[in-house]
């Protein structure tokens, strides 16, 4: 019996391989000239390939709507951190965690790790069709029609189970760019709308703020929105913000009618220590601030931006500033820059083993589903814990109709 995987990320190729330890012919189709596209732009940053934090935690770093209690719970038991170590191992790939926990490959490259990968899954006799996109799914009694266009024109094939992991919307050029929509619009699957997750937000800078501190970091930060706080830093770009911080945050400023983060500056003092710090040695209480309290280009052009006319006359006016510095935002940069996108598969569409209750016999993993994570290693830990669940369903769901 045959299995189609259509899609070839991180989701995909993890659900082909779990397929092909089966006695069932696997097929991968793309809609580019190669698999994993979007698995190389990780790279870019050092594939961050998961996280070594305790269970207890990293199950809260995943959410999404109307998300079936303990859902991740039991993904990440079918696939959990450990898992993948032993898994990149098997592949002799070697890893370390830094000392913010986030675990990459030795060498902090994607290629090495892709090209033994895909080795692996033509070994096992996975077989790879490119420039192939998906334009439609139909259920044909026993079997499920895909229809494809190709560069000889439109195709159709047929199969016993099909897993669907062509992503979210995000970085499109990879393939991954939401036209899946489009193909499954005729059969009623409640899909919430892609939206960008983990991106930049935009707001408004001055020009004498973007001379001085365009491209500047502003780091070691703590920043809240709402009651939601997030550690660690940004980036002044010419159209707002980039960073780890705006990226964790990102959920909650989507809820926001007006949203606004609050950045404390200096977050391991209080105000108090703060304005006791500044000993007005020089001939401004801002010059002796940014020095004593050590701030960075960013974080001083802010604060210098905010300045009333007459300058900075009271120290604990400038500590306040420094430990509550308003930011309102405009909007989260497009889809297409994200780094990841939310929104997706309503989980209510989906069974446990991640089948389509409307399309018996296909499968979804991936962004495809309606789940978001910040950076850190969740999302190719997610991908490829539900390409775990999708695979393993597909081989199980051949049983079970072949048993009938």
């Amino acid at each position: 019996m045959e299995i189609a995987i259509v899609g070839g990320g991180p989701a995909g190729l993890r659900a082909a391989e779990v397929a092909a330890q089966s006695d069932h012919s696997v097929t991968i189709f793309d809609a580019r000239a190669s698999v994993g596209r979007k698995f190389l732009v990780a790279g870019r940053g050092g594939l961050n390939l998961t996280h070594g934090e305790l269970r207890k935690e990293f199950v809260t770093r995943y959410h999404g709507s109307h998300t079936p209690d303990e859902m991740w719970e039991s993904l990440l038991a079918d696939f959990s951190p450990q898992a993948l170590l032993a898994w990149a191992h098997g592949m002799g790939i070697e890893l370390f965690q830094a000392k913010t926990g986030r675990v990459y490959p030795v060498g902090m490259k994607a290629a090495p790790m892709l090209r033994r990968w895909v080795t692996r899954l033509r070994t096992r006799g996975v077989q790879f069709e490119m420039h192939h996109r998906l334009t439609a799914i139909q259920k044909y009694n026993e079997t499920i029609s895909l229809r494809f266009d190709t560069a000889e024109g439109e195709k159709y094939a047929s199969f016993n189970a099909v897993v669907v992991a062509l992503g979210g919307g995000s970085w499109p050029q990879t393939g991954s760019d939401g036209s899946w929509v489009t193909a499954l619009a005729d059969h009623n699957i409640t899909v919430h709308p892609l939206v960008s997750a983990n991106s930049g937000w935009e707001c408004f800078w001055p020009p004498e703020l973007l001379a001085a501190a365009e491209g500047q970091p502003i780091k070691n930060i703590e920043v809240h929105a709402n009651s939601e706080c997030a550690r660690g830093e940004l980036l002044i770009t010419r159209y707002g913000l980039e960073g780890g911080c705006i990226y964790q945050l990102g959920r909650t400023l989507r809820t926001m009618q007006y949203p606004e983060i609050t950045i404390d500056f200096k977050p391991t003092f209080t105000m108090a220590e703060l304005a006791a710090r500044i000993q007005r040695t020089s001939g401004s209480i801002f010059d002796d601030a940014v020095r004593s309290w050590k701030l960075g280009p960013a974080a001083a052009a802010m604060l210098r931006n905010r300045t009333p006319t007459e300058g900075w006359l009271d120290s604990t006016a400038l500590a306040i500033a420094a430990k509550s510095f308003a930011v309102s935002l405009s909007a989260p940069r497009p889809i297409a820059e994200a780094i990841s996108s939310a929104g997706g598969i309503c989980w209510s569409e989906l069974d446990p083993t991640l089948m389509l209750h409307r399309l018996p016999g296909v499968f979804v993993a991936g962004e495809m589903i309606d789940w978001e994570a910040p950076t850190g290693g969740y999302l190719i830990q997610g991908c490829l814990a539900t390409g775990t669940r999708a695979g393993t369903a597909a081989v199980d769901w051949l049983a079970k109709e072949n048993a009938l």
